[in-house]
């Protein structure tokens, strides 16, 4: 049964729409990964979960709840970490759980075992008697994740809980999260960090502009794509008339199944190909035309080709558009002032 169901969500803030008709479903018991990079909609998607965010239209089943109507019955049965860590400066870490505690209106004795269990677990328990306003950006995010803990929630939902932490700090959440999933406890983790995806979620859905592309677990979605993946550049800086040329003459090698330009990064080229043995009939083809090779990298299919091939471009590519994007508007709202 799924723990989370989710049903032609839409939501806009103003003239920008954020969700476009996203379905999604989340098995009871499982690390669930949400795949996609900064503004596709992995934020607004947990905010509604946990009904801080009300979408335009859709229905969303929590816990076995309608979200829309019992929101305050489905905030007792989850945990939730945000993306920008929010802690009081002036208390202690411990005082801030038992202030935490006590708003889930847990028993003191219950309260304070729990929190004792956290910080030996998170290891905490050199700093936890500090005020968090010196705390790291490790301890900030341990302390919140311990926040979202401390009331031993069905279901844990966390929005980009290891961007920026230090390797240590990175590898304590990891561990901590196997863990609590194999005791059960349903996880929802949203992330633009590939390797954290494929190293934790048996489950997996990828978001871009709003809707999901793909899902499934991150071993099937490799597997269904086949093949070898071929990143080719024949100069160190390639335009795009030479691009579109060799694109061309790829395509009629056979055993390449797929050319793609990637415009973001100098005009190489990304290849889909039946096997090894066809990485020769390459370099034949571009040596006979005169086209001497500058870069060439080959790997097995990973996520990121499973974002490729469903939308196009790589994660980085997306990535570093929406950032150009943000610089356009900022330059344009400067402009105007």
């Amino acid at each position: 049964m799924p723990l989370i169901e989710l049903k032609e969500l839409e939501k806009s803030y103003g003239a920008v729409k954020a969700l476009r008709g996203l379905n999604l479903n989340v098995p009871k018991g499982s690390l669930f990964g949400l795949l996609g990079p900064n503004g596709s909609g992995k934020t607004t998607t947990l905010r509604i979960i946990c009904t801080l965010l009300a979408p335009d239209s859709g229905q969303v089943q929590v816990v076995g709840l309608n979200a829309l109507k019992k929101a305050r019955e489905v905030r007792r049965a989850i945990g939730y970490v945000a993306q920008d860590v929010a802690i009081d400066k002036i208390l202690t870490g411990r005082e801030l759980l038992k202030l935490q505690g006590d708003l889930y209106h847990l028993s003191p004795v219950y309260r304070d075992q729990r929190i004792e269990e956290l910080i030996s677990r998170l290891v905490m328990s050199d700093w936890i008697d500090r005020r968090c306003g010196s705390y790291s950006g490790g301890m900030r995010r341990r302390i919140d994740l311990a926040s979202g803990l401390l009331h031993q929630p069905q279901l844990l939902i966390l929005d980009e809980p290891t961007v920026g932490l230090d390797i240590e700090s990175r590898s304590t959440i990891w561990q901590l999260l196997l863990e609590l999933k194999n005791k059960g406890t349903t996880i929802l983790l949203s992330s633009h960090y590939l390797e954290e995806i494929e190293a934790l979620a048996d489950q997996m859905a990828i978001i871009d502009e709003g809707r999901v592309i793909a899902e499934g677990s991150p071993k099937n979605l490799k597997e269904k794509l086949g093949g070898d993946r071929v990143t080719l550049r024949v100069r160190e800086f390639s335009d795009e008339n030479e691009a579109k040329k060799i694109s061309k003459l790829l395509e009629t090698i056979e055993g390449v199944r797929q050319v793609v330009i990637n415009q973001l990064q100098g005009f190489s080229l990304n290849l889909v190909v039946d096997d090894e043995s066809v990485l020769k009939c390459i370099r034949e083809k571009l040596a006979s035309a005169d086209l001497k090779i500058f870069a060439l990298s080959q790997s097995r299919p990973s996520l990121d080709d499973v974002y490729l091939q469903a939308t196009g471009r790589t994660l980085m590519d997306a990535e570093l558009e929406l950032v150009g994007q943000r610089d356009m508007k900022l330059e344009s709202k400067n402009a105007m002032r």
